[in-house]
């Protein structure tokens, strides 16, 4: 796919990898729309600099977890532009166990709803725009928590909703990979650890120990946590490179998952 002239939808702009991915594509010619609801700050941000850009870009305040919210979303999107070619499935809340603590009902409902009822309605109303485009792309973007759970060192960041909701979201990305073809791709990128996500510059991160935080990178094969520009290279490529890729799941995560067991040396044998 070549991007330039292309409509995209990236959910939950307002700050992280979000808007790192809004803003790399406003600056390959994409006219982007996106979603904030909560974060005042960092969404009046997003909308002035959105501005600045003097493309044909939407910001619109919108509350995912309702799917009435979500069909208005795309009639706008449908009014404005006619068209979507992108969807960057992105919006998650994921709890952390270290700043919740133990769990509320109120709580679990919010990442259920956020991380995974969010997308699938999402899903749903972008298809039939992403059909008729007839190269449409959907990035699910999920996370290892959906693999590892509430396990090991990253027991203290990933919750067990949100990693139930990750999970869940791998077999929808199945499901819409099959229900999408051929005219549509749909594949999911699973972060590790990164700046802005489960890492540095989220509150759980800063409040664990030196030694909590050492046990997570220890745990990452290449010894440290991962860069939004790694994540953005990822979506270049799954948006513009991988055009016989659909159905799949990248795992971006620096090695975490394989961490955990080191590979031995090769025995002398007895032979």
């Amino acid at each position: 796919m070549k991007l330039a002239g292309k409509v995209a939808l990236v959910l939950g702009g307002a700050k992280g990898i979000g808007r790192e991915i809004c803003f790399y594509l406003t600056g390959q010619d994409v006219s982007v729309a996106t979603t904030y609801w909560d974060w005042p700050e960092e969404s009046a941000s997003l909308v002035e600099e959105l501005t600045r850009t003097g493309g044909n870009h939407l910001a619109m305040s919108t509350d995912l977890r309702e799917p009435e919210a979500v069909a208005a979303l795309f009639a706008e999107i449908h009014r404005k532009y006619g068209r979507l070619n992108i969807l960057i499935n992105n919006i998650e809340r994921g709890g952390m166990p270290v700043v919740h603590g133990d769990y509320t009902s109120e709580q679990w409902e919010l990442e259920l709803a956020t991380t995974l009822k969010a997308k699938r309605w999402a899903f749903h109303h972008a298809l039939p725009l992403l059909k008729k485009s007839g190269d449409g792309t959907v990035v699910n973007i999920t996370s290892i928590a959906g693999l590892v759970g509430r396990s090991g060192p990253a027991g203290l960041i990933f919750n067990d909703g949100y990693s139930a909701a990750n999970r869940a979201v791998g077999l929808l990305t199945e499901t819409w990979a099959r229900i999408g073809a051929p005219e549509v791709r749909v594949n999911e990128l699973m972060l590790g650890f990164f700046e802005t996500r489960h890492a540095q510059g989220t509150r759980g991160w800063n409040l664990l120990s030196t030694e909590q935080r050492r046990a997570i990178t220890d745990h990452i094969l290449l010894d440290r946590t991962g860069r939004s520009d790694e994540v953005l290279k990822a979506i270049r490529f799954l948006l513009s490179d991988a055009d016989y890729l659909t159905g799949a799941t990248l795992r971006l995560d620096g090695g975490y998952v394989l961490g955990g067991e080191k590979a031995v040396p090769m025995p002398t044998g007895v032979v």
